[in-house]
């Protein structure tokens, strides 16, 4: 299992449309992720600054590659690309963050 925590960004004026598509997150986006090994996936939300905090638990690197790969997944970033900062794929743009403490 490795940890992965990023950040991310949602525009100011998307806040509650970006919290109701997650609270209505499609059941086939949520089966793909656990298909490719997700587990305990959150995102938070700096409402000052309109920076999400994303933390989810894989099983490996190289299934967890391959979600991205998913017709569900490009759909979702298409459906996403309003409301956030994203690249020219539609994916969000995200900075992964390095691991300096972990205590279980």
């Amino acid at each position: 299992m490795k940890r992965i925590a990023s950040i991310m960004y949602v525009k100011k004026d998307a806040y509650e449309e970006y919290e109701k598509r997650h609270t209505e997150i499609w059941p086939e986006m949520v089966a793909e992720l656990k298909n490719h090994g997700a587990s305990n996936y959150s995102i938070f939300l700096d409402r000052d600054s309109g920076q999400l905090f994303a933390y989810l638990e894989i099983e490996s690197e190289e299934k967890w590659a391959q979600m991205s790969q998913t017709a569900v997944c490009q759909k979702w970033w298409h459906f996403m690309d309003p409301l956030m900062e994203t690249n020219e794929d539609h994916s969000p743009v995200s900075k992964e963050l390095h691991p300096v403490f972990y205590m279980a």
